[in-house]
Formats: structure tokens, C-alpha cells, sequence
């Protein structure tokens, strides 16, 4: 737990003023590409503890996610620092205008357990582009992760400029909040505890960005390519034992369709994970027993028409498709976080809209087509956060795009220059000459009406 004079550390460095210099944050960026690339084996190590995550897996959507996200901040740092100029109007002609990007201060991040070095070190990258001082909290459920971490800071950053926390989030995350103002407060998790971040952030009006989830649906068109969806879905959805919150969460195909992408899906599992998902390194475990027993439950909530195999010793739940979902079921209305993926036919496009307005605002949304009056069908009747036409997932790995939900799949956005937007305050100066001060500006302004409407419109 952060003891309040280490928090107070971290505000004395920042008012020192030198993290906000460009020089030192390329430096303290260039130093955190360093230490992540001499820690690859270490952290294809913990994360296979934590997880089962190959290393293949590890470079996809953690270690490389990260460096790239690096390799692209380093490139564009410089540009983004920038102040901007901007238009002026004809009220305040000849003056100039311009947008000065400036560091919020000192920020707390809150990262998840189903992909620990993304999710913590991603959004990390943004605030110290940014030149902000940072509190790092881990999950503690992915405890081998959460140390190499822990290590890579510590070695690498002084306290007062990063300090890593460990411990019960439940405990250390509230502590922190009550009795230390932050200037922005970064939480990835599920939406339950996300409401209890932002209700504590209020009581201080601190800002916070929330990456919440939510049942992200996948529509499969009678057009679609039924080859390629089957390939794409089950890439995604069972990637990380379907451990990642813009996975698929359920399927609704065309009734025309269903049966062919049944059997396309069944042979794709067995083309990528062999007969036994078990002895295949490409596939993961669940993080721990609660999740098993968790994800187990919803096995009673329709018919199993693939895998459902399952060992709690090795946390293991066998790639499970689902037909007959009970609509009512929690399957149907909780976010489902693992290796099952309920599969529903539709005929009208009336009858997906009613499934998905069930769970509205998912943080992504799916669509395979080969109509673009269908995509754009789907795309302007749905409200998510983002997704893909003719993919899934694959959104969030271009940093050039915002990622972030909306409503209850959360709020802010991410990635890029997003993420040094997001730990930005983005300050407005507009800068007048004093060698031209006409006094029609000024009272008495009887008789200018008319001039004023020409000017101010």
C-alpha cells in the first residue's frame, strides 16, 4: 500500500518542473523500451505462469503490443508537444490563437489481470508522454506478472517519478483515493467496480477514464464470407481462453447461414487447437478458481454443440460453442470473459437489434458482409465503442485509431496520440497586440447593433 508521503513524493517531482521538458520524457521513455526488451524472457515467463500465454501470443497482444506502442510515441512525441495554431475569429482580429498541450499532474492507472503488461503499460506510455508523475497499480491476480513489472519500474524509474503498487485493489485503490488528490485517474476492469472509481473520482472531481466491457455481439450476414468469419472469430474469441474484453461474446448469424458456420467454427477449433485444447501451447487457462467456477455456470444455459470439457486442477475449459441459449439466462446478460461462445440465429435484422439492445453500448461490435449498404446498416443502428467489418478484435492493435467504449463499456479513449491526448490538458491561449485597440470594441455601444451582428456571427 502507498503510504501518503510516497504519494507526496510523486507531487514534489512534478513541481520541479523537469518532467516537463521534451528532453527528459524521451529519455524516460527510451529507458522504458530498454528495460521491457531485456525482460522478454522474464515476462514470457510470468505471463505463461499467470495465464499460459506463448510466447507467440505474449509478442501479439502484450510484450510487442507495448513496443510498438513505444516505438510509435518515441516517433511522434516531438510533433504532439507542439502548441498548435489555430483560426482566429473576426471579434478578436489581428490577435493569434493557439493550444498549448500541457501534463495533468500526477495520475493513478488501474490495470486488470487478463493482459497485465498491456493494460498497465500502455496507458503508462500515454501519461509519461505526456509529463505526468504516475502511480502504477497492478492486479493482483496475475501475481508473476505484477512482480516482473514491479521490477522492470523499480530498476528503471525513481519512486517519485513512477511508483509501482501492489496489493488488494479493493483496499489500496479506495486508501490512495481518500486521502490523496489525483489529477486523473485511469481504471481498465469490469464495469461494477468501475462505478465505484468514478463515484469516489466525484467526490474530488477528479477526471477519470474507464475501459469497462460489456457483451461485445458479432453479426454474421447471409453474405458473408462464412470461411473467413469462422477463421477471424475463433482467432479472437479464444484467444487468452477467451480471457479479453472485445472478444466475441455471442454470435448472431443469419438462420440461412447458421449451420454452415457451425461447421466451419468446429473445424477451424480443431485446424488451431488440435483434438485436445488442453496439450495445445496456442491456448491459454483461466486466471483462477473463481473464474472457473464462474465461467462453468453458464455451461447449464443452453446446449453444448462443441467442447465443454473441462479441469479445474488445470483451469482448464475446453473452446465450448453454444446453441439453444435461453435468452433470459446470464449468459445472455452477463459479460462472459472465457472460451464459450453462445451461437443465435436471426431472420430479420429486427430481431438482432432486439438481443443487442438487451446489452446496449458494447465496447465493440462485429459484422461480417460483403453488402455495403448492410455494413453501413449495421454500423449507423449500433452504438459501441469500435470494432471491425469482416474481422474482430484486430481495432485495438492500430494505434492510429481511439480505443475506448461508450455508456456502460466505459468512458475516454486510448492508443496513439489518444493516449497522450487523454493525460493532456489541452489549454486555449488566445494572444492580442496592443498596437491596434479600436474603441468600437468598447462602451457605450448605442447605435453599433448592426456592426455587431456583421462581426459576431
Amino acid at each position: 500500500m502507498a503510504a501518503l508521503n510516497e504519494l507526496k513524493a510523486l507531487r514534489d517531482y512534478y513541481n520541479t518542473g523537469s518532467i516537463k521538458e521534451y528532453d527528459f520524457r524521451i529519455k524516460q521513455l527510451k529507458k522504458l523500451k530498454a528495460a521491457i526488451e531485456n525482460s522478454e524472457e522474464e515476462l514470457y515467463a510470468a505471463l505463461y505462469k499467470d495465464l499460459k500465454k506463448s510466447k507467440e501470443e505474449c509478442w501479439i497482444t502484450e510484450n510487442g503490443f507495448v513496443i510498438s506502442e513505444l516505438n510509435n510515441t518515441i516517433k511522434k512525441l516531438s510533433g504532439w508537444m507542439k502548441r498548435k495554431t489555430v483560426g482566429t475569429n473576426l471579434l478578436n482580429m489581428p490577435a493569434k490563437s493557439f493550444i498549448i498541450p500541457e501534463p495533468l499532474g500526477v495520475v493513478l492507472i488501474i490495470s486488470p489481470w487478463n493482459y497485465p503488461l498491456n493494460l498497465l503499460f500502455t496507458p503508462l506510455i500515454g501519461a509519461m508522454a505526456a509529463g505526468n508523475c504516475v502511480v502504477l497499480k497492478s492486479s493482483e491476480f496475475a501475481a508473476a506478472t505484477s512482480a516482473a513489472m514491479k521490477k522492470i519500474i523499480e530498476e528503471t524509474f525513481e519512486p517519485g517519478y513512477i511508483l509501482f503498487v501492489e496489493g488488494d485493489g479493493a483496499k489500496v485503490v479506495p486508501d490512495m483515493m481518500d486521502n490523496f488528490s489525483f489529477d486523473h485517474i485511469f481504471y481498465t476492469g469490469s464495469t461494477n467496480v468501475g462505478k465505484i472509481i468514478y463515484e469516489s473520482a466525484a467526490k474530488r472531481l477528479v477526471p477519470v477514464t474507464l475501459e469497462l466491457g460489456g457483451k461485445s455481439p458479432c453479426i454474421v450476414e447471409s453474405d458473408a464470407d462464412i470461411k473467413v468469419a469462422a477463421r477471424r472469430i475463433m482467432m479472437t474469441k479464444f484467444s487468452n481462453a477467451g480471457q479479453m474484453c472485445v472478444a466475441p461474446d455471442y454470435v448472431l448469424v443469419h438462420a440461412s447461414k447458421k449451420e454452415m458456420l457451425v461447421d466451419e467454427m468446429k473445424k477451424t477449433l480443431s485446424s488451431f487447437f488440435g483434438a485436445d485444447a488442453k496439450q495445445s501451447n496456442d491456448f491459454g487457462k483461466i486466471i483462477n478458481e473463481k473464474q472457473f467456477d464462474r465461467l462453468l455456470g453458464y455451461l447449464k444455459d443452453g446446449k453444448i454443440i462443441q467442447g465443454g470439457n473441462n479441469d479445474k486442477n488445470a483451469l482448464y475449459i475446453e473452446p465450448t460453442l453454444m446453441d439453444e441459449i435461453k435468452m433470459d439466462a446470464p449468459i445472455m446478460s452477463e459479460e462472459i470473459f472465457g472460451p464459450i461462445l453462445p451461437i443465435i440465429s436471426f431472420s430479420k435484422e429486427e430481431e438482432a437489434i432486439a438481443i443487442i439492445e438487451k446489452n446496449k453500448n458494447p465496447l465493440a461490435f462485429y459484422v461480417f458482409t460483403g453488402s455495403s449498404a448492410k455494413e453501413d446498416y449495421w454500423l449507423n443502428r449500433v452504438a459501441f465503442g469500435g470494432g471491425c467489418v469482416n474481422n474482430a478484435s484486430v481495432h485495438l492493435t492500430n494505434h492510429r485509431l481511439p480505443f475506448g467504449g461508450r455508456g456502460f463499456s466505459g468512458t475516454g479513449q486510448y492508443h496513439g496520440k489518444f493516449s497522450f491526448a487523454t493525460f493532456s490538458h489541452y489549454k486555449a491561449i488566445l494572444k492580442s497586440p496592443t498596437w491596434l485597440d479600436p474603441s468600437v470594441k468598447y462602451p457605450p455601444y448605442g447605435g453599433r447593433l448592426n456592426l455587431l451582428k456583421w462581426i459576431i456571427k
